[in-house]
């Protein structure tokens, strides 16, 4: 009888940036008829004092499975993204797939995933040099030619991978810095988005592990004149995919600008952010909050296409970072606009 291997990935309770954690089960083929489905996986447990999310003396947190796809790298695999659960089933504080206000999943996502490959002999990003600095940033994004793309061959076996397991990758491009890339990944509910990306950031370590290179996803990987890396939260939902009226998008983007909106979205778009947010390289500074068509110094663009097109469409919040949780920054952006 065949064995499928299921891989159970979460995030742990590690502060104030979440770690992914993963591990293996196995089960009987047998047990599933057709496509696996997320009904077909068991509920697991593991130990949260090894993660930060339980004391020794009582230290089984569970394993809810909630998004699954197929594992192009293992024979009889599957990924399994899972919700972490204390033991009376209840949604453990580090959970922020439960914090997401989106049951009929009106919200649509689109997350613009920067990361840097980084070579762990250098502590550098690939393309630094191990003493000095590579020519200025620039001649960088979106380049071709070994003397600009540095880790194509990691990207492109990574977007492969992705594609194959089903994830709805809808581009990747090199970016302003050298070793910077990025990836973008659209979803029809936040929840499934925020799998997406956890399910594919995951695809990318381990891709990255068989050459020997590490991923930073810290949104300021070099200090000085460089680009940080973002995570661009692109949204809409029925409102303004069919708002038809410059004043809706203006009064969408007005609750953000709050005191309270701002507090509460930087706390969770990402530790550190203050590095990357200066006003500088694309974005508006931590502590201003504006929004303006086609304006990538801004905190909320809003796209030129939406005017285009009869002001309908979507809006780009270009603050959470590289290392935010995309489920926190989700869960954020609906209670804004709900709000």
């Amino acid at each position: 009888m065949a064995k499928l291997k299921l891989e159970y990935i979460w995030l742990d309770g590690y502060k104030p940036t979440q770690s992914m954690r993963s591990k293996t089960k196995i089960i009987d083929s047998s047990k599933v008829k057709g496509k696996l489905d997320v009904r077909d996986c068991p509920i697991w447990s593991f130990d949260g004092s090894s993660t930060q999310q339980a004391p020794g003396g009582s230290s089984d947190c569970l394993l809810k499975p909630v998004f699954t796809c197929p594992d192009p790298d293992r024979k009889n695999g599957y990924l399994v993204m899972c919700e972490v659960l204390n033991a009376d089933n209840t949604p453990h504080e580090s959970n922020g797939r439960a914090t997401i206000d989106d049951d009929d999943a009106d919200f649509w996502f689109g997350f613009e995933q920067e990361y840097t490959l980084w070579d762990p002999e250098t502590n550098r990003p690939l393309g630094f040099p191990k003493d000095g600095y590579p020519a200025p940033q620039g001649q960088y994004y979106c380049s071709v030619g070994a003397q600009n793309a540095f880790g194509r061959e990691i990207i492109e076996e990574h977007l492969d991978i992705c594609l194959d397991a089903g994830l709805n990758v809808e581009g990747i491009n090199a970016e302003v810095m050298a070793g910077q890339w990025e990836y973008q990944i659209f979803a029809k509910g936040a929840a499934e988005a925020g799998d997406q990306i956890w399910v594919s950031r995951y695809l990318l370590e381990r891709t990255a592990e068989k050459y020997g290179v590490t991923i930073n996803w810290h949104c300021k990987p070099v200090k000085g004149d460089w680009n940080g890396s973002g995570m661009h939260a692109n949204f809409s939902n029925t409102e303004l995919r069919t708002a038809g009226s410059q004043k809706k998008f203006e009064a969408i983007c007005n609750k953000f600008g709050s005191k309270k909106a701002i507090k509460d979205s930087i706390a969770v778009y990402g530790a550190d952010n203050e590095q990357r947010l200066t006003g500088l390289h694309e974005t508006q500074s931590i502590d201003k909050f504006s929004f303006g068509v086609s304006d990538r110094g801004a905190s909320i663009r809003i796209p030129v296409l939406v005017p285009a097109n009869g002001w309908s469409g979507y809006l780009e919040d270009r603050r959470p970072n590289s290392a935010a949780d995309p489920y926190k920054v989700a869960a954020n952006i609906i209670k804004t606009v709900k709000n």
